[in-house]
C-alpha cells in the first residue's frame, strides 16, 4: 500500500543538494539578456520615445517599442480555452503599450549581450508622457466622467449575480440582521523564484520557450495567439519551478521572449524579472470591498446571507471577473441551508494588474462571511463554534447553487475535533478570568474561529482534463509522464504514490518526469484551483489499471497461466498463493526483446472530469494583545481540514503549515501600497513590503478529518489552497474577543490596531 503513507518527496534530495535545475540554470551559450522599460506614471499616454542613444550603445542588439510589436490583443489568464467566445478571458493586452495603465507598465524592451549593458541602455531611452488622473478605486473607475482604460469597457470587466432561496423574505422574517463592510488589500505572491523565461528557434519556423510557468500547454496557445503564428510552431518546456501561488498561472514573459528571438534571427533571449519588477509588474491579489448582510433567528439559525462585492482588477483584466465569480460560488457549500444572494462587479483601475493568487477570491469572501458570522454569534450570545455547528453543511445536503448533492462534508467533525484539541471551552473560561483581572491593564487574550469551503478544480466553469502516460522500462521500473505541473506543492510525489498503489509496485520503482514539454507531454491545463490530486487521480488510476492489466497479460503469455490467477506485488508477478513466478525486470526484457511475442508495455489515458468535490475546514487561534503597544502575539493556531483521503500525511501537513503562514502574513502585515493621488507604488521591495519571516511565525499545528469522497479515484479532495482561507477571519475574531474591537479591513497591522483602538478609546 502506498496511498495514505508519508513518502519522502521525490525531488527532496535534488533540491537540498542543488542538483535540481530551474529555468535560469538551463540557458544556452551566447544567450542575450532582455530588460523592460517600465512606465514611471500610473495613467497616461506616451507622447514620444527616443531610443537612438540606447541603440547606439555597444552590445545592444535591439530596442523595441509599442510601435514595433504585433497589434494582436491577447488574454494572459491561465484558463483552458473556452469554445464559447462570450466566456473567454478579456483580450486586452499587447506585448508593449503606449497607453499606460499602471505604474510599471511595459512600454519598451532592450536586448543586449549582458544584463549590465541592457540596464545602461534603458537609462538612455527618453520618454515623455501625457499624464491623466489616476483611477484607483471603485468610485473613481466607475464615475460617469472617468476616462476609459480600455476602449468600450466603461472600466467594467464583468458583473453577475445569483440568488439561492428567498433572501428578501428571510431578511424580513429574521429575528436579527447584521450588516458590515469589509475591505481586503493588495498583496503579492512573493514566490522564491522570480519570473523568468527564455526562448530560441531551432528551425526557421519553430520557437522553443523555456519558462517557469504553471501552465505550459495554455502558455503555448497564448504565445501563438500573441504572435499570430500556428500553435504547433511553439514548444513550451517547464523545468523545476521555485514557487508560483497563482502568479505563474498567467502568461507574463513568454510571448515577449518568443517575439524577441523571432525578431533577432532565432538567437536565445532571456527575460528575468527582479524582485522589484515582480512586486509591481506581474500580478497581485484582487482587493475586494464586500458589503454583507446576515439574517439570523434567536435559536441560532442562519436565515440569509446577502453579499455585494466590488473587485479591483487593476490596469488589465488578467483573470478578471472569474475571481469574483469563483469566490461567490465556493462559499455556498459552507452554509447551504441559508438563503444566499451574491452580486459582484469587477472593474479596471490604475493599480497593478491583479490575477490568480492562492485561494482565487475565497480569502476575500471568507474574511467577510466569517467575520459577520462572528458578529451574529455574539449578537445572539452563542458560542462561536456552537453557532457554526448549527448551520454548516453535512453530507447529503444539496448545494443550492448547483443542485448537486454534497457527497462528503466533514466540517462538523472538524469543528468538534478543533474544539477538543484546542481546549476551546477551557481557554474561554481562562481568558474570561484573565481579562477580568487585567481590565485596567494593557494585556488581553482572545479566541477566534473561522470556517471555509472550497472546490477541487474548475468544473463546471471550465473543462477539466488530465493526461497520464506510463511506460514499463527494461529494468522493470515504471516511468510516469503527466501534464499536471509540479510547482513545489509535492504533486509529483502523490502521483507516484497513486501509480504505485494501482500497479502494485513500490514508490521507489516509479519515476515521475517532472519536466513538462508541450511537444511530448500529455495534455493538461496546468497547476491551479487545487485541482492536481483530484483531477489527475482519475487519469493516473485508469492508466495504472491499464498498464497493470497489460503486464499481467504478458505474464500470462509467458507463464501459460490464466490472468486471473496472477497479480503484481513489489517487483514481481505472483500467483494466488503469493509464490513469486517472475520478476518485472525479466518480464520487461521479454516484452521488449522476445523475437515474436510482446511489445513495449505502455498505457496512456486522457480523462475529462465532470465533478467537483468540496473540501472543508476551520482555523482556531488564540491571541494575546498589548493594547498600549498595539502588538498582537499568536499564542496558538490550529487548522483542521476535511480533504477526503489524505494521500501523504507529511506532505499534507506541509501544505497546511505553508498556507497558514501565508494567511498570517496576509492578515497582519502584507500590503502593497499605492499613492492615493498618483497610483505610484511605494514599497515594491522586500524591505518595505512586510512579508512575515520565520521570526514572525508562531508554532502552527494541524489535523485532518478523513472523509471519503466517492467522485475521486482515491477518495481525496483539494488541499493546496484551503489552509490560508480561514486564517485572517479567525485572527480578526480573536482580536474582537480580546478587545471588543472589530477589525474589518486588512491588514490588521500595528498601525491599523492603533487607529482602531484609539477610535474605541482604548488608548
Amino acid at each position: 500500500m502506498s496511498v495514505g503513507l508519508s513518502q519522502e518527496r521525490l525531488d527532496a534530495k535534488a533540491k537540498v543538494t542543488g542538483r535540481c535545475r530551474f529555468t535560469a540554470d538551463l540557458t544556452l551559450p551566447g544567450i542575450r539578456i532582455a530588460k523592460y522599460l517600465h512606465s514611471t506614471i500610473a495613467h497616461g499616454k506616451v507622447t514620444s520615445i527616443d531610443t537612438s542613444e540606447a541603440l547606439a550603445l555597444p552590445g545592444v542588439e535591439g530596442v523595441f517599442t509599442f510601435a514595433d510589436i504585433p497589434k494582436v490583443p491577447f488574454a494572459t489568464a491561465g484558463h483552458a480555452f473556452n469554445l464559447d467566445p462570450a466566456a473567454r478571458d478579456k483580450e486586452d493586452r499587447l506585448l508593449l503599450t503606449e497607453h499606460v495603465r499602471y505604474h510599471g507598465d511595459e512600454i519598451a524592451v532592450v536586448v543586449a549581450v549582458d544584463g549590465l549593458t541592457a540596464s545602461k541602455a534603458l537609462k538612455k531611452i527618453k520618454v515623455t508622457y501625457e499624464e491623466y488622473p489616476a483611477l484607483l478605486n471603485h468610485e473613481q473607475a466607475l464615475d460617469d466622467t472617468a476616462r476609459e482604460l480600455h476602449d468600450g469597457s466603461g472600466n467594467r470587466v464583468g458583473e453577475h449575480s445569483y440568488q439561492c432561496g428567498d433572501v428578501p423574505a428571510a431578511l424580513a422574517s429574521a429575528d436579527a440582521i447584521l450588516k458590515g463592510q469589509f475591505q481586503t488589500q493588495m498583496v503579492q505572491h512573493c514566490h522564491m523564484e522570480n519570473h523568468v523565461a527564455w526562448a530560441y528557434m531551432d528551425d526557421t519556423d519553430h520557437i522553443v520557450v523555456m519558462s517557469s510557468t504553471q501552465i505550459p500547454h495554455i502558455c503555448r496557445r497564448i504565445v501563438s495567439q500573441a504572435l499570430d503564428i500556428p500553435m504547433s510552431t511553439v514548444q513550451v518546456i517547464k523545468p523545476a519551478i521555485g514557487g508560483g501561488f497563482g502568479n505563474k498561472q498567467d502568461v507574463v514573459l513568454e510571448p515577449m521572449v518568443a517575439f524577441l528571438t523571432k525578431q533577432l534571427g532565432g538567437i536565445p533571449v532571456m527575460l528575468e524579472l527582479t524582485r522589484e519588477e515582480c512586486l509591481t509588474s506581474t500580478r497581485i491579489r484582487h482587493p475586494f470591498r464586500v458589503n454583507i448582510e446576515c439574517a439570523v433567528n434567536n435559536d441560532g439559525t442562519l436565515k440569509a446571507l446577502a453579499m455585494d462585492v466590488s473587485s479591483n482588477t487593476g490596469g488589465y483584466a488578467s483573470h478578471g471577473h472569474s475571481i469574483a465569480k469563483a469566490a461567490g460560488s465556493k462559499v455556498v457549500p459552507l452554509y447551504p441551508n441559508a438563503a444566499i444572494s451574491y452580486q459582484a462587479i469587477t472593474h479596471y483601475s490604475n493599480l497593478p494588474s491583479a490575477g490568480a493568487m492562492r485561494g482565487y477570491g475565497s480569502p476575500q469572501i471568507v474574511f467577510a462571511v466569517e467575520s459577520i458570522m462572528e458578529e451574529a454569534a455574539r449578537k445572539l450570545g452563542m458560542d462561536s463554534i456552537d453557532f457554526r455547528l448549527k448551520n454548516v453543511a453535512q453530507t447529503g445536503d444539496t448545494n443550492p447553487l448547483t443542485g448537486k448533492v454534497i457527497e462528503s462534508a466533514g466540517i462538523r467533525e472538524c469543528l468538534h475535533k478543533g474544539r477538543e484539541q484546542f481546549l476551546w471551552d477551557q481557554k474561554k473560561q481562562d481568558h474570561s478570568r484573565f481579562n477580568s483581572a487585567c481590565k485596567t491593564g494593557n494585556i488581553r487574550r482572545g479566541l477566534g474561529v473561522a470556517c471555509f469551503s472550497y472546490g477541487s478544480g474548475t468544473y463546471p466553469a471550465s473543462v477539466e482534463i488530465a493526461g497520464a502516460r506510463m511506460i514499463l522500462n527494461q529494468d522493470g521500473r515504471v516511468t510516469v509522464q503527466i501534464g499536471a505541473t509540479e510547482i513545489g506543492q509535492g504533486s509529483d510525489t502523490v502521483i507516484a504514490q497513486m501509480a504505485a498503489e494501482k500497479l502494485g509496485i513500490p514508490v521507489s520503482a516509479i519515476r515521475v518526469v517532472s519536466t513538462q514539454d508541450t511537444d511530448t507531454t500529455p495534455f493538461d491545463p496546468g497547476s491551479f484551483a487545487s485541482r492536481q490530486t483530484y483531477v489527475v487521480c482519475q487519469a493516473v488510476a485508469e492508466a495504472g489499471d491499464l498498464l497493470r492489466q497489460r503486464i499481467l497479460e504478458h505474464a500470462s503469455c509467458m507463464l501459460e497461466i490464466a490472468v486471473d490467477q496472477l497479480t503484481v506485488s513489489e517487483d514481481a508477478v505472483i500467483d494466488t498463493s503469493d509464490n513469486v513466478l517472475l520478476s518485472l525486470k525479466d518480464l520487461a526484457l521479454d516484452a521488449y526483446y522476445h523475437k515474436t511475442r510482446g511489445q513495449q508495455l505502455t498505457a496512456e489515458v486522457s480523462r475529462k472530469v465532470t465533478t467537483n468535490a468540496y473540501s472543508y475546514g476551520c482555523t482556531l487561534v488564540e491571541v494575546e494583545i498589548d493594547i498600549a503597544l498595539c502588538q498582537l502575539t499568536i499564542l496558538a493556531i490550529r487548522n483542521i481540514h476535511d480533504s477526503g483521503k489524505i494521500i501523504n500525511p507529511d506532505l499534507a501537513a506541509g501544505q497546511v503549515y505553508g498556507g497558514v503562514g501565508m494567511g498570517i502574513s496576509g492578515a497582519l502585515s502584507e500590503e502593497l501600497l499605492a499613492d492615493p493621488e498618483t497610483g505610484w507604488i511605494y514599497n515594491n521591495n522586500l524591505l518595505d513590503y512586510k512579508i512575515a519571516t520565520m521570526m514572525d511565525s508562531p508554532d502552527i499545528s494541524c489535523d485532518f478529518v478523513e472523509t471519503h469522497e466517492p467522485t475521486a479515484a482515491f477518495g481525496n479532495k483539494s488541499l493546496g489552497e484551503p489552509p490560508l482561507l480561514s486564517v485572517a477571519p479567525a485572527i480578526r475574531n480573536a482580536i474582537l474577543d480580546a478587545t471588543g474591537v472589530a477589525m474589518n479591513q486588512l491588514p490588521m497591522s500595528p498601525k491599523a490596531l492603533f487607529t482602531a483602538f484609539r477610535a474605541a478609546e482604548l488608548i
